[in-house]
Order: structure tokens, then sequence, then C-alpha cells
């Protein structure tokens, strides 16, 4: 002990510290981000260039550094907002309540130029996500006017469309029903409307969409290709606003205000085509034309509502809710009557607890429904088909992060499934002729998972996390263990390497005979001879930070193979089959491709250029008496493009006025049309040339 006291006193003595005497006091400044409304905004830049740190506000706008004690300059950044520094002296534990103004206002702080959030995804462990605000997609060009926030998505490198003009996304060669499309947690299975040419989410109620192609986090399973992941706004906590707008087919009206000024406000927002208005006029005009066919009725309404309240310094509770229906048939004709509706049901109820700066808990419950409904009518008999998806959901989420070098995630997801996977009732007036069957299953789904994202050096930073996944329906029983991990590493201040690992199952089945967003898909359980689909990708990837920070520049390069995938027999009957698990195929798949992506985030003049070089691969034997798809042989399925370019270039004049433009070129859709078709006592099938 007098010889460490020795080496100290002479070390103060000399003006120098020994190693053990140079560890630097550290501190956590921790807080919330929001906007000048109220809004919280996720994915908010907070960094300390000096130190080459920095850290991205979660889903709730929650941040946390770890820092030495002294003077920092703090960045924060967001898109569609003025960036700003705060300059503190760090001596204690700190929290701060910040507030971005939009970028069409002054600031009375200090406004910085920064790289904002392209330089936070140079430096995040996390590769293959793109995020999109409604800002953004609101200044792209859009089909009828109407700005629809999947199409703008599908203008990302990996993400294919289903055809000309339609909201449906195929990622990194994976179907439409391995999306898991999440609206504030809340599971959408339909993000249609008008049989796929618009996406059910209302721009004017919505804050942010993250897309999420592969490296996915513990926290998200249950699909395979990719996650949707949409935020909706909170609404105005400062005063009431009420606006809207008039299209050529639909109109909007928003009412956002405080519940209770600086603790609580809500948001009401609808939106309704008027395709029938001007159909049944039209209708009306050629009654008594003979040769006039009339136009079945169509539109669709969706209608959105959010709110949140402070129940203290420490909690918070929000709700959202969503109903959306398409409602298309013919009124009575002459005695015929045909009716088709379907749409989605949602809400969602969260508490979001700060234990202190460094622990946070989330806990949500949410119900989601997704149903369709076939009415006909002719004369005095009736007809009825239907099918319906109802989950009941509770998950809770708790973030940890004990000092700079590690942020840890866990969190349990419970799901009660109900599959109507058919119903049908079919009967007369007089009640001689009645048939009926409704075909039911439950399921009930878990998981379990625990990440860490860890800080390795300055230069290396490791996320990793295993998530325990398992289901039941009945008798049959699956689970499986989803290793996930991802890994940056920094060449240099401006350039980083990137490689993602990440196992999936899926434990819903879309069964569909198009490759179009149908209403009348059905959704099926993994039971009996139907399996859990299994996927695994590995990616890797290299990033540039150009320009002085102005451009990034990602070329990536993914590998995906799967297990268990699920077609149908040719002839197969789907509808209300009680024996629907007999009709199935099942094969394997690859997918591989490069996607090159240069993005500028800064000036007047901002946008995009993505190209995707491609191939998507499927394969089922034969089996159950069939000679498979293909006799067997591998073959490209119908969204395989070879080659995606997109360019975006949006700018801007002035404060009102902005000039923007897209180019999309891509390969055609693979495709095999029959030669010919006979038909012997009704039944159809079979080759000309097998006829003698």
């Amino acid at each position: 002990m007098r010889f460490i006291g020795l080496v100290l006193l002479l070390a103060g003595l000399l003006g120098h510290q020994p190693v053990w005497a140079q560890e630097t006091a550290r501190f956590t400044l921790s807080g919330t981000v929001r906007s000048a409304q109220g809004e919280v905004l996720p994915g908010t830049s907070v960094a300390v260039p000096a130190l080459s740190t920095g850290t991205a506000a979660d889903s709730l706008g929650h941040f946390t550094l770890r820092l030495p004690t002294g003077r920092h300059q703090v960045v924060v950044a967001f898109v569609g907002y003025q960036s700003l520094t705060r300059e503190l002296n760090l001596t204690r534990n700190q929290r701060l309540n910040l507030t971005l103004q939009s970028s069409g206002n002054e600031l009375g702080e200090v406004v910085v130029e920064g790289s904002g959030s392209l330089e936070q995804k140079l430096q995040t462990t996390q590769m293959s996500v793109e995020r999109l605000t409604a800002a953004e997609a609101k200044l792209l060009p859009a089909l009828f006017g109407e700005v629809d926030l999947l199409k703008t998505l599908q203008l990302k490198p990996g993400v294919q469309n289903g055809g000309e003009g339609t909201s449906g996304l195929f990622v990194r060669g994976g179907s439409s029903d391995q999306n898991l499309v999440l609206v504030d947690d809340a599971v959408v299975y339909n993000p249609a409307h008008l049989f796929g040419l618009f996406s059910v989410f209302n721009p004017d109620a919505v804050q942010s969409v993250d897309l999420y192609k592969g490296g996915f986090p513990a926290q998200y399973g249950g699909r395979l290709s990719s996650v949707i992941d949409v935020k909706m706004r909170e609404g105005n906590n400062q005063k009431t606003i009420v606006s809207g707008g008039i299209g050529l087919i639909s109109s909007r009206l928003t009412v956002e205000g405080p519940i209770v000024k600086n603790k609580g406000s809500f948001l009401l927002s609808g939106r309704r085509t008027y395709f029938d208005v001007f159909t049944r006029q039209i209708n009306k005009a050629s009654e008594g034309n003979p040769d006039f066919n009339p136009i079945p009725d169509y539109y669709f309404y969706d209608f959105n509502a959010k709110a949140n309240y402070k129940l203290g310094a420490k909690d918070q509770v929000f709700f959202s809710g969503y109903l959306g229906r398409d409602v298309f048939g013919f009124g009575s004709q002459g005695g015929f009557d045909f009716n088709f509706s379907w749409g989605n049901t949602l809400g969602a109820v969260r508490w979001s607890h700060v234990f202190n700066k460094r622990l946070f808990l989330n806990t949500t419950a949410s119900y989601t429904n997704y149903k369709y409904d076939v009415t006909n009518k002719l004369d005095q008999f009736s007809f009825n088909l239907a099918s319906d998806i109802q989950d009941l959901t509770l998950r809770s989420d708790l973030d940890y992060a004990p000092n700079d070098r590690h942020a840890f995630k866990f969190g349990a997801q419970f799901i009660h499934h109900r599959f109507g996977v058919g119903r049908l009732q079919a009967g007369s007036a007089d009640g001689r002729f009645n048939i009926g069957s409704d075909v039911r299953y439950p399921g009930v789904e878990g998981g379990l998972y625990a990440s860490d994202n860890f800080k390795a050096t300055d230069d290396l930073q490791l996320e990793y996390g295993l998530r325990l996944s398992g289901f039941q329906s009945g008798a049959n029983r699956y689970a499986g263990l989803e290793p996930r991990g991802s890994a940056r590493y920094s060449l240099t201040p401006n350039t980083s390497i990137k490689a993602s690992y990440a196992l999936m199952y899926q434990y819903v089945h879309l069964v569909t005979n198009s490759g179009a967003t149908l209403p009348t898909d059905i959704w099926y359980p993994s039971r009996l001879s139907v399996k859990p689909q299994r996927s695994q990708q590995v990616a890797t990837g290299v990033s540039f930070l150009l320009g002085k920070g102005k451009y990034l520049l990602t070329n990536e390069v993914y590998y995906k193979w799967a297990q268990n995938q699920v077609d149908f027999k040719d002839g197969a009957q789907l509808f209300v089959n009680p024996d629907l698990d007999t009709e199935f195929l099942f094969g394997k798949g690859w997918a591989y491709g490069n996607e090159l992506y240069l993005e500028k985030k800064q000036g007047r003049t901002t946008g995009w250029i993505g190209y995707t070089l491609s191939w998507s691969k499927r394969q089922f034997p034969p089996q159950r008496g069939t000679s498979g798809i293909n006799e067997g042989r591998v073959f490209f399925p119908s969204y395989d493009r070879r080659h995606n370019l997109t360019v975006v270039l949006l700018h801007k004049l002035n404060e009102r006025l902005n000039l923007t433009s897209s180019f999309v070129y891509t390969s055609g859709n693979p495709t095999t049309l029959p030669g010919a078709r006979f038909g012997v006592q009704d039944v159809f099938g079979g080759d000309l040339s097998a006829v003698p």
C-alpha cells in the first residue's frame, strides 16, 4: 500500500497519472425526442461527433448514452426536421426532453449541418433496413393522387411488386404471405384495398414505416422474408387541428388535438372513396336502355384512431385502432343480388413504464380480425361464403442499457389464433333445400427472445440474439430456435462493412391461387401434414459516406434458402374443404442477389437510386400421387425479377413547391401458358396430345 501511495504521489508531482488512475467517470445521458406537436420521433439520431459515438431513439422516442464527464456537443437529427445541437457539461446523470421543429419552421436554437440519419445508418449494426416517413411519401408522384406507403417501399432495392400498379410486396424472393405487417404491434393480414391497387395505410395517420429485409432483430418472428413495422402518429398535444383533402377517387379528414395539454393527445383520421356515387348515377341514367349492363357498386373506407395519456412521470398509456372495409356488389337487379365485402379490424393498448434511466418496459395487448364475406341471392335461393382469422396477442418487451457498451432486450409474446378456413351456407327460402359447412381450427403461438447490442470497440459493434418460438393446433405441436446475429466494423470514419444471419420460422400459411392480393385468400395453420416454413438468410455489405456526409452508398449481397415451402395441387379444392391439408404440396426455395443503393437526404435536391440483380427459384418434387410442380424440376416463381432499377428525385423550389419524379425499369414476369384445354363430361384437364 505504501508503494502504491508513493507511485500516485510521484505521478501527481510529475503531472501524470498511471494507467489505472486515468479512468474517467462516465454518466448516463437519456431522454425523449419529440416534434413540436408532441409526436415521438423514433429513429432520431442522437450523436456526439467528437467521440464518434451515438445512438438512435427507439420506437417510443427514448434514447440512452453513456458519456465521460465533461463538456460535450450533442447533435440531434431526424429526416424532415431541423437538426439541433445542445452544449452539455456532464457532471452527473442527466435526462433531456428534446423538441425538433419541422424543417419548414425556423429554430431558435443553433442549427447545424450534419449527416443525420445517413451517418446513423452507417454506424448501426442493423443492415437491410429501410425507413420511410409519411412526409417523404407524400412528396412522391402518386396514382390518382393517392399517396401509398407500400408502393413507395417498392421503389427500394430488394422489393418487387405483385403486378403493375398494385401494392403487393415480394421481398428478396419471398412470397406475399412471408411479410409480417404490423401497425403499432398489431398484425395486418391483408394490407390492401381494391384487389391490391391501394394499401390500407392512410398517410395522414402514419408517422413512419420500417422495412426489415434481413438481419431481423430477435423481437420479430413469425414470417420468413420481411417485417413492415408501421407506427401511427400520436396527434398534436398543444392545439386542435383539422385537416383533410379531396382527391380524384377519395376524400380524407383528420382531427387531432390535446386531451390534456402536454399530458395526452388524440388523432382521428378517416378516408372514403366515392366510385359508387358516380356508378349509381350512371346506372340510374341508363335504366331504360335494354343493352346497358349495370356497373357494380364499389367503395372502400378506413378509419384510424390513436390516443395517448401520461399517467405520471414514469407511466404512459397508448390506444391504437383501425377499421377498414371494401364493399363490392350489385344492387337488386331482377331478383339477383350480389355483395362482397372484406376488411381488417385492429385494436391495441400499450402501457409504457420507465423504471429508471436504463430500464424501460412496454406491454401491449392487441386484437386483430380479418374476414371476407360473399353473399349471393337469386329469387328464392341464397348463398353465403366466408372466411376469417382472429388473433388475441399479449407481448411484453424490456429494454435494459447497463452501460454504453451493452443494450439488452428481453421479451415474450403469446398469440391465440382462430382460423375460419371456410364457412358455407346455401338454401332456399321455403326451407326445402339447406346445406352448410363451417371449418375452423384453433392455434396458439408463443415466443421468447433475448438480444444484446454490444459495442466491443469503437470500430466493432455486434448485435446477437436468440428467439424460441412454438405453435400448437390441436394435437400438433412445433417449436424451433431462431438465432440472429449481425456485425458492423468501421474501416474508416466514413466506411463500414456489415454482415448478418437470421433463421426464421413461419407457422401460418396463405392459401392463394394468384400473385395478386385477393380478399378471398385463406390463412391456414401448421397442422397434420402442413409443417412450419423455415428459412435462413445471410447477407454482407459495405457502406460509404460520401460528399462530406451528404450521400450514402451501400452494396449488399444476400443468399436465402427455405424449406417446407407451400403450394397446392392442380385443381385443388380450396374453399370450405375440411381436408384442405391434403391439397398441399411441399418443396424448397432459394433466393440470392445484389442490391446497390445511393441515397441523398440533404440539400434542395434529394432522392435515391437503387438497382437489384436477383434470382428466385423453387422446387416441388413428385409427391402425393402427382408429378409435383414443373415435373419436379426447379422453376422461377411469378415474382422472380432479374433486374430492377429505380430512380427517385425530389427538388425543393421553395417552402410550398416541390418537383418530384420517379423512374422504374424491371424485368418481366416468368410465365408458363397452357397450350390448350379440353373437357370430357364437365371434367377439365389433360393434354391434347393424349387424345387419339
